[in-house]
C-alpha cells in the first residue's frame, strides 16, 4: 500500500485556491510584501485564527522563532531554557543573538519539557523559555514561566491548533508563538513563518527586526538592528488558501490518529498519545516498553511499507557537534564561554539521559497525514502488532 507524502501531491492540499492565488499575486505584477496586500490580509487572518492582537509573517520558521528571541532581548550571555529534541532551528536564533542555550530533559512518554526539568535549570541569567511543542502535542510550561516571571516563547512549529488541556490554543500563551509554513508542516508555502502575540510593543520589535530595523513610515531611517526576513507576496497568497484549509487538515489528521489509538490501545509495551482533540498529529509516536527497540521495530515498520522510523533525530540538539565542538563565530566559542565558570553550558551525551532514551531506545514516530484513508490506518495498525510481537 502507498501512502499519501507530503513531498509531493498525494498528502498535500495545494489545488485550484493555491493556483488562483499565486496568479492574482502574478497578474497584479507586485511581489513584494512590503508595498502588496497579500501579506497583510494573512497577518490579519493569522491573528483572527489565534484571537489575539497581532501576527507577522516572515521567511521561515526559524526565522519567526529569531524574530520572538530578538524581541525578548537577552543580554549577551544570558540563557534559555529549551528542548533537546528538536530541530536546529529552535537553537540557532539564541545563539544568533549571542544567548546560551540550556537545555532540560524531557518527559519520557512524550518527549516535551518536564516542567520539573526546566524549573531546576532556571537560573540568575535565565532571560527566557522556549518551549516546543513536540509532534504537536502541548508542552505545557505556562506556570513555571509565571511563576519565575519570565517570558514563555512557544515554538508552535508542528503544532497547529494544538490546545492545552484547558482549551487555551498553544501559542497564545506565552510572550510569542512562532509558526512554521514550511514543506512538510501541516499547512505550507514551501517555506515561510508567522508569530503571534497580545503585546504591541513586541510585535512592533519583530516586525522591525523582520525588515531591517526600518519602519516604513515615509523615511529611510533605521531605528534598531535588523535583517531582511519578509515574507513575498506568492508566498503569502499561498499561506492565506493554506490557512483556510487548516481546520479541516486538523479534522482529518485527528479523525484518523483516533482509529490508530483505539486499534492499538491494548497492545502490551506500547505507549500512545492520549489527548486525540487536542493532539495536532503532525506525527505519530509511539512509545515503547523494554525489551522492545525502536531501532527493530521501526525496521520491521519499514519493510512492511509504513513511511515510520526510528527516534526522529539522529542525535539531540544538546548533542549536536554546532553545539559540543565548533566554533560559533570565527574561531571562537562565544556566547558559550560568556556565563561564569559556574554556569558554562554542559552538553554531550549523558546529560540528558531521558532525551537520549527516547532517541536511541524507546521513540518510534509514523509520518501522518490528513489523506489517510481508513484503509491506511488499519494496514498501519496491523503492521505495529505484527512488529511487536515478532
Amino acid at each position: 500500500m502507498s501512502y499519501p507524502s507530503m513531498a509531493d501531491s498525494t498528502g498535500r492540499t495545494l489545488g485550484p485556491e493555491e493556483i488562483a492565488a499565486v496568479t492574482r499575486v502574478l497578474q497584479s505584477g507586485m511581489l513584494s510584501s512590503v508595498w502588496g496586500t497579500e501579506v497583510r490580509a494573512l497577518e490579519r487572518e493569522m491573528a483572527e485564527c489565534f484571537g489575539v492582537s497581532h501576527a507577522v509573517a516572515c521567511s521561515s520558521g526559524t526565522a519567526a522563532l529569531h524574530l520572538a528571541v530578538a524581541a525578548v532581548a537577552p543580554e549577551p550571555g544570558d540563557e534559555i531554557i529549551t528542548s533537546p529534541i528538536s530541530d536546529f532551528g529552535t537553537v540557532a536564533p539564541i545563539l544568533a543573538q549571542n544567548a546560551v542555550p540550556v537545555f532540560a530533559d524531557v518527559d519520557p512518554t512524550t518527549g516535551n519539557l518536564d516542567p520539573a526539568a526546566v524549573a531546576a535549570a532556571i537560573g540568575p541569567r535565565t532571560r527566557a523559555i522556549l518551549a516546543v511543542h513536540l509532534f504537536g502535542a502541548a508542552a505545557d510550561l505556562r506556570a513555571v514561566a509565571h511563576s519565575a516571571g519570565i517570558p514563555l516563547i512557544e515554538d508552535c512549529a508542528q503544532a497547529w491548533l494544538t490546545r492545552y488541556p484547558d482549551g487555551q490554543l498553544v501559542g497564545t500563551a506565552g510572550a510569542v508563538g512562532c509558526f512554521s509554513l514550511q514543506q512538510w508542516k501541516h499547512i505550507t508555502c514551501g517555506d515561510g513563518g508567522l508569530v503571534i502575540t497580545a503585546d504591541g510593543t513586541l510585535a512592533r520589535r519583530m516586525r522591525l527586526f523582520a525588515d531591517k530595523g526600518w519602519p516604513r513610515d515615509g523615511a529611510r531611517r533605521h531605528e534598531a538592528l535588523g535583517l531582511n526576513y519578509r515574507m513575498t507576496e506568492l508566498a503569502g497568497a499561498v499561506a492565506r488558501a493554506q490557512l483556510a484549509k487548516l481546520p479541516d487538515v486538523l479534522a482529518a489528521r485527528r479523525r484518523t490518529a483516533g482509529r490508530l489509538v483505539a486499534a492499538l490501545e491494548d497492545l502490551p509495551g506500547v505507549r500512545l498519545p492520549v489527548d486525540i482533540p487536542s493532539h495536532a498529529w503532525w506525527l505519530f509516536p509511539i512509545v515503547l516498553d523494554p525489551p522492545l527497540s525502536n531501532q527493530d521495530v521501526a525496521g520491521k515498520l519499514a519493510a512492511a511499507g509504513v513511511p515510520a522510523r526510528a527516534g526522529y533525530l539522529d542525535e539531540p540538539l544538546h548533542c549536536a557537534p554546532a553545539l559540543t565542538d565548533t566554533p560559533v563565530y570565527g574561531t571562537s566559542r562565544y556566547p558559550l564561554t560568556v556565563p561564569p565558570a559556574d554556569r558554562l553550558p554542559t552538553y554531550g551525551w549523558g546529560t540528558l539521559p531521558r532525551a537520549e532514551r527516547l532517541l536511541r531506545q524507546t521513540l518510534v514516530v509514523i509520518d501522518w497525514n490528513e489523506r489517510y484513508t481508513d484503509a491506511h490506518v488499519d494496514e498501519i495498525a496491523r503492521a505495529v502488532r505484527a512488529a511487536v510481537a515478532s
